[in-house]
């Protein structure tokens, strides 16, 4: 492998385009070689004004260059397993969008297929790599909280998703409460009941699919501690991010919502901005990822988070699912012994 590591990115939408941006030039020791996407001129738009990067319409043929070390998987969810067990069999690292696939049972085959051919594998979830957030990964892992007690997380999307998105998205659970299912593991620790309560408050279409847009889910962790995680697909003033750990020692918190650290104080009372979407919010983090993850293929290191980390957030979301549908609390050995 080359001093730079050369990467091919798969699907050339907007989290492709924005990870094409940053391998372009902003992570060190990365190279963008090529984009990929069925549409073609999609793929040319992301890759044009860069010089030498190429563009193709299946990944085969970024898999077949010798240029590309790594491939970035940012296509829809319903291609990522196939994508990634043909770039595991073509010895190349993985970077790889939340969630490997919308089944738990296929997740798990297709990581077991990732580490049969012993290639880099590293699952997207940004949040670990915010600056905040880690921060109270960090604080709480090396103990200064004490025995954590209560975990909290609230994570809220400025308005509902287009019906195209909906009708292909893997469920609420799996496609947005996901983060905060990871968020909760990295800071709190495994998760080993879940009960969930789920509404269409926001936007009857939800409902049309299966689906809810506001839901609250409580976790009880194998160390004893509580968790909420509070969601909804509207808050009308922008993305807005919360985060809450309480420890026998004091307590931490996240709430870095506002794109500019000002209040304004006037006759109508005190004003703060926000950032409008997820992607202005977490640019640093969608970069930082990427940047751990070469340095980790670089120095031979294993990618964080990794195969365990797809299955577990993936197995908490099912859980959550069976929760709400069967109004129950939910274990997460069920779903063991039903994949296993």
């Amino acid at each position: 492998m080359s001093t730079s590591i050369g990467f091919a990115v798969i699907g050339a939408g907007r989290i492709g385009a924005l990870h094409a941006r940053h391998l372009a030039g902003a992570v060190e020791g990365a190279s963008l070689v090529m984009v990929v996407d069925a549409d073609e001129a999609t793929a040319a738009r992301v890759a044009a004004g860069r010089p030498g990067v190429r563009v193709a319409g299946d990944i085969g043929v970024a898999l077949a260059d010798p240029e590309v070390d790594a491939v970035l998987i940012a296509s829809p969810t319903s291609l990522h397993s196939a994508q990634l067990r043909a770039a595991a069999a073509a010895g190349k690292a993985i970077f790889c969008e939340k969630p490997v696939a919308n089944d738990l049972s296929e997740t798990i085959d297709a990581m077991a297929a990732v580490t049969r051919a012993g290639v880099p594998f590293q699952i997207g979830f940004n949040r670990r790599f915010d600056p905040a957030y880690a921060a109270v990964g960090a604080a709480v892992n090396a103990g200064k909280l004490g025995r954590v007690e209560l975990f909290r997380s609230q994570s809220s999307d400025p308005a509902p998703s287009p019906e195209a998105y909906i009708a292909t998205s893997a469920g609420f659970f799996k496609d947005s409460v996901i983060h905060d299912i990871d968020t909760a593991r990295f800071v709190a620790g495994e998760v080993a009941r879940v009960t969930a309560l789920g509404r269409v408050m926001v936007d009857p279409v939800y409902e049309k699919y299966g689906d809810v847009d506001t839901s609250v889910i409580t976790l009880e962790f194998d160390s004893g501690a509580l968790g909420v995680l509070m969601n909804s697909r509207r808050t009308v003033y922008g993305h807005d991010l919360r985060l809450e750990v309480h420890g026998s020692l004091g307590k931490l918190v996240a709430e870095d919502e506002r794109a500019t650290k000002v209040w304004g104080y006037d006759a109508g009372g005190v004003h703060g901005d926000f950032y409008y979407h997820f992607i202005e919010r977490f640019t640093d983090a969608y970069r930082l990822e990427l940047q751990a993850f070469v340095k980790a293929v670089a120095s031979g290191s294993t990618p964080t988070p990794g195969a365990v980390d797809a299955i577990e957030s993936l197995r908490v979301a099912e859980a959550a699912e069976r929760s709400l549908h069967e109004g129950r609390t939910v274990a997460l050995d069920e779903l063991r012994t039903v994949t296993s």
